[in-house]
Protein backbone atom coordinates (compact mmCIF):
# COMPACT_ATOMS: atom_id res chain seq x y z
CA UNK A 1 0.00 0.00 0.00
CA UNK A 2 2.92 2.37 0.63
CA UNK A 3 5.43 0.77 -1.77
CA UNK A 4 8.27 3.21 -2.46
CA UNK A 5 6.77 5.85 -0.21
CA UNK A 6 9.09 7.15 2.52
CA UNK A 7 7.02 10.05 3.87
CA UNK A 8 3.50 10.27 5.26
CA UNK A 9 1.66 13.54 5.86
CA UNK A 10 -1.25 12.46 8.08
CA UNK A 11 -3.21 15.76 7.95
CA UNK A 12 -2.19 17.20 4.59
CA UNK A 13 -5.10 19.61 4.08
CA UNK A 14 -4.26 21.93 1.18
CA UNK A 15 -0.50 21.16 1.56
CA UNK A 16 0.26 24.82 2.29
CA UNK A 17 3.77 24.42 3.71
CA UNK A 18 5.00 21.93 1.09
CA UNK A 19 7.41 23.31 -1.53
CA UNK A 20 6.60 20.38 -3.83
CA UNK A 21 2.95 19.48 -3.25
CA UNK A 22 3.16 16.27 -5.33
CA UNK A 23 6.27 14.40 -4.18
CA UNK A 24 6.54 10.87 -5.58
CA UNK A 25 7.93 9.52 -2.28
CA UNK A 26 5.10 10.93 -0.14
CA UNK A 27 1.59 9.86 0.75
CA UNK A 28 -0.71 12.80 1.47
CA UNK A 29 -3.54 11.76 3.80
CA UNK A 30 -6.54 13.66 5.14
CA UNK A 31 -10.04 12.86 6.36
CA UNK A 32 -11.74 15.08 3.77
CA UNK A 33 -11.72 16.23 0.16
CA UNK A 34 -12.65 19.72 -0.94
CA UNK A 35 -13.01 20.94 -4.56
CA UNK A 36 -11.04 23.77 -6.10
CA UNK A 37 -12.44 27.09 -4.88
CA UNK A 38 -14.03 25.75 -1.69
CA UNK A 39 -12.66 28.83 0.10
CA UNK A 40 -14.08 32.16 -1.04
CA UNK A 41 -10.77 34.08 -0.94
CA UNK A 42 -8.58 31.35 -2.54
CA UNK A 43 -10.13 30.25 -5.83
CA UNK A 44 -7.33 27.75 -6.61
CA UNK A 45 -7.16 26.13 -3.17
CA UNK A 46 -8.39 22.54 -2.83
CA UNK A 47 -7.89 19.48 -0.63
CA UNK A 48 -7.16 16.28 -2.52
CA UNK A 49 -5.35 13.67 -0.41
CA UNK A 50 -3.91 10.50 -1.95
CA UNK A 51 -5.74 8.54 0.72
CA UNK A 52 -8.86 9.47 2.66
CA UNK A 53 -8.31 8.44 6.30
CA UNK A 54 -8.43 9.77 9.84
CA UNK A 55 -5.14 10.50 11.64
CA UNK A 56 -6.51 8.64 14.68
CA UNK A 57 -6.64 5.39 12.67
CA UNK A 58 -3.79 5.44 10.14
CA UNK A 59 -4.28 2.54 7.68
CA UNK A 60 -0.64 1.46 7.43
CA UNK A 61 1.37 -1.21 9.25
CA UNK A 62 3.74 -0.44 12.12
CA UNK A 63 7.16 0.99 11.18
CA UNK A 64 6.16 1.96 7.61
CA UNK A 65 7.68 5.43 7.10
CA UNK A 66 11.01 7.21 7.59
CA UNK A 67 9.31 10.59 8.05
CA UNK A 68 5.83 11.37 9.36
CA UNK A 69 4.46 14.89 9.28
CA UNK A 70 1.58 15.82 11.55
CA UNK A 71 -0.14 19.19 11.31
CA UNK A 72 -3.51 18.48 12.94
CA UNK A 73 -6.29 21.03 13.33
CA UNK A 74 -5.44 23.58 16.04
CA UNK A 75 -8.80 25.24 16.65
CA UNK A 76 -11.33 23.81 19.08
CA UNK A 77 -14.76 24.57 17.66
CA UNK A 78 -18.30 23.30 17.30
CA UNK A 79 -18.35 23.79 13.53
CA UNK A 80 -16.37 24.60 10.40
CA UNK A 81 -17.95 27.99 9.76
CA UNK A 82 -14.89 30.29 9.62
CA UNK A 83 -12.22 30.28 6.90
CA UNK A 84 -9.54 28.83 9.18
CA UNK A 85 -11.63 25.81 10.17
CA UNK A 86 -12.84 25.31 6.59
CA UNK A 87 -9.24 25.18 5.41
CA UNK A 88 -7.57 23.31 8.27
CA UNK A 89 -10.44 21.60 10.07
CA UNK A 90 -11.23 21.84 13.76
CA UNK A 91 -10.99 19.75 16.91
CA UNK A 92 -14.05 18.57 18.79
CA UNK A 93 -14.41 20.49 22.04
CA UNK A 94 -15.34 17.33 23.97
CA UNK A 95 -12.77 14.87 22.55
CA UNK A 96 -9.81 16.95 21.36
CA UNK A 97 -7.36 15.71 24.02
CA UNK A 98 -8.06 12.07 23.26
CA UNK A 99 -8.03 12.79 19.51
CA UNK A 100 -4.61 14.49 19.58
CA UNK A 101 -3.15 11.81 21.89
CA UNK A 102 -4.48 8.97 19.75
CA UNK A 103 -3.36 10.69 16.54
CA UNK A 104 0.17 11.18 17.86
CA UNK A 105 0.35 7.53 18.99
CA UNK A 106 -0.81 6.43 15.52
CA UNK A 107 1.78 8.63 13.78
CA UNK A 108 4.43 7.21 16.14
CA UNK A 109 3.29 3.63 15.42
CA UNK A 110 3.75 3.95 11.63
CA UNK A 111 7.12 5.67 12.06
CA UNK A 112 10.02 3.26 11.62
CA UNK A 113 12.82 3.01 14.21
CA UNK A 114 15.14 6.03 13.98
CA UNK A 115 12.48 7.77 11.90
CA UNK A 116 11.59 11.43 12.33
CA UNK A 117 8.20 12.88 13.23
CA UNK A 118 7.67 16.58 12.50
CA UNK A 119 4.74 18.05 14.43
CA UNK A 120 3.30 21.52 13.80
CA UNK A 121 1.07 23.25 16.33
CA UNK A 122 -0.51 26.70 16.64
CA UNK A 123 -1.49 27.99 20.08
CA UNK A 124 -4.79 29.50 18.89
CA UNK A 125 -6.83 27.24 21.25
CA UNK A 126 -4.33 25.15 23.23
CA UNK A 127 -0.96 26.17 24.66
CA UNK A 128 2.24 24.35 23.77
CA UNK A 129 2.76 23.07 27.33
CA UNK A 130 -0.64 21.37 27.44
CA UNK A 131 -0.10 19.86 23.99
CA UNK A 132 3.24 18.34 25.01
CA UNK A 133 1.66 16.89 28.16
CA UNK A 134 -0.98 15.19 25.99
CA UNK A 135 1.63 13.84 23.58
CA UNK A 136 3.75 12.51 26.44
CA UNK A 137 7.05 12.60 24.55
CA UNK A 138 9.78 15.18 24.71
CA UNK A 139 10.75 16.71 21.34
CA UNK A 140 14.37 16.74 20.23
CA UNK A 141 14.09 20.32 19.05
CA UNK A 142 11.42 22.99 18.75
CA UNK A 143 10.69 26.50 19.86
CA UNK A 144 11.98 27.18 23.38
CA UNK A 145 9.67 27.45 26.34
CA UNK A 146 8.33 31.00 26.60
CA UNK A 147 8.61 31.66 22.87
CA UNK A 148 6.31 34.46 21.72
CA UNK A 149 5.79 32.76 18.35
CA UNK A 150 2.28 31.21 18.32
CA UNK A 151 3.14 28.47 15.79
CA UNK A 152 5.48 25.73 16.95
CA UNK A 153 7.41 23.11 14.99
CA UNK A 154 8.63 20.09 16.95
CA UNK A 155 10.96 17.32 15.83
CA UNK A 156 10.82 13.86 17.43
CA UNK A 157 12.96 10.79 16.66
CA UNK A 158 11.79 7.25 17.35
CA UNK A 159 14.83 5.84 19.14
CA UNK A 160 14.20 2.21 20.09
CA UNK A 161 14.52 1.31 23.79
CA UNK A 162 15.25 4.86 24.91
CA UNK A 163 12.81 7.55 25.84
CA UNK A 164 14.16 10.93 26.90
CA UNK A 165 12.07 12.55 29.60
CA UNK A 166 13.27 15.70 31.29
CA UNK A 167 16.90 14.98 30.37
CA UNK A 168 16.91 11.49 31.92
CA UNK A 169 17.41 8.31 29.89
CA UNK A 170 14.69 5.79 30.57
CA UNK A 171 14.45 2.33 28.99
CA UNK A 172 11.21 1.69 27.13
CA UNK A 173 9.94 -0.60 24.40
CA UNK A 174 10.38 2.21 21.80
CA UNK A 175 6.68 2.45 21.01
Amino acid sequence: MNEGKLILDVCCGPRCFWFNKHREDTIYMDNRREPKGFIDNRENRFIEPDILADFRAIPFPDNSFKLVIMDPPHIISKNNSCRMTKIYGCLNKDTWKEDIGKGFREAWRVLEPYGILIFKWSECSVKRKELLEIIGKEPLIGHPNGSKIPTHWFCFMKIPNIELKGGTNTKTNGN
